[in-house]
């Protein structure tokens, strides 16, 4: 029997096949994988950092969700016994069940990028490491400091959760068909969970997301805009010695979570 031939990429996907073996070896060494880490896998494409990811961990977990690549990735995957497909989104998809420390190595669709690492990171230190490709723009707003026009509520709510670094830029050329973007690949250590209960993280994750909704504002009046007491907020940041005057993205990670922890008290 002939073998499947690799279905072609469907742009409304996001696919864009990674087809440079020397990026592949510099992925999976940034992983620092070794035989008894459990990997998760998402958008797996063609499978070429698949199979390179199962020489290197004990167990693979690879979840697709177009049901073409799932096929052909099925026979492919016949060598590979350390490796479990799963046909499904990885944005709904269980994997509250991968064991606690697993690795997470994944060229990620770009047009979900966000959201999927969003919910990567919520898992606490279910997955201890994370080697992502995504968009070079994103990769950028994600290691952004504050007072640059990268930094917002992506830099903010992600660098609470990792260390993160971007490693190196990877050309459209590596990749069929080729996309339209420069990519990136970023290496994100996941910190120890923090002292905070469930009603401080929806704070604290309130608060990033309200000083940023209204950018060319004061910090004063866009939480204002989005039902926060005004005056409570001045006394705050007077409490904090801050200028009422300051907008949201000249405030570090560690200000923030000040504001958020000072606002939460009535007093």
């Amino acid at each position: 029997m002939d073998a499947i031939p690799p279905p072609p990429a469907i742009r409304r996907l996001g696919q864009n096949f990674l087809v440079d073996p020397n990026i592949v070896r510099k992925i999976v060494a940034l992983a620092e994988l070794s035989a008894s880490d459990s990997v998760l896998e998402i958008g797996p494409g063609r499978g070429i950092l698949t199979e390179a990811l199962s020489r290197a961990a004990g167990h693979v977990t690879a979840i697709e969700i177009d049901p073409r690549l799932h096929t052909f990735l099925s026979e492919r995957a016949e060598h590979l016994p350390n490796v479990a497909l799963v046909l499904g989104d990885a944005l709904t998809a269980p994997i509250e069940h991968l064991p606690m420390g697993t690795i997470v190595v994944a060229n990620l669709p770009y047009y979900i990028s966000t959201p999927l690492l969003f919910r990567l990171l919520s898992h606490g230190n279910r997955f201890v490491r994370l080697v992502l490709m995504m968009q070079n723009e994103v990769a950028d707003r994600l290691i952004a400091k504050p007072g640059t026009s990268e930094y917002g509520v992506l830099s903010v709510m992600a660098q609470y959760s990792a260390q993160i670094s971007k490693a190196f830029k990877v050309s459209p050329k590596c990749f069929r068909p080729r996309p339209e973007v420069d990519s990136a690949v970023v290496l994100l250590r996941v910190h120890e969970p923090r002292a905070r209960g469930p009603q401080e993280e929806r704070q604290f994750t309130a608060l990033v997301r309200a000083a940023f909704a209204h950018r060319r504002k004061t910090l004063v009046n866009s939480l204002k805009n989005e039902g926060y007491d005004a005056k409570h907020v001045e006394a705050v940041l007077t409490r904090l010695r801050l200028s009422p005057s300051l907008r949201a993205e000249t405030l570090a990670l560690e200000q923030f979570l000040e504001l958020a922890h000072h606002l939460a008290d009535p007093a």
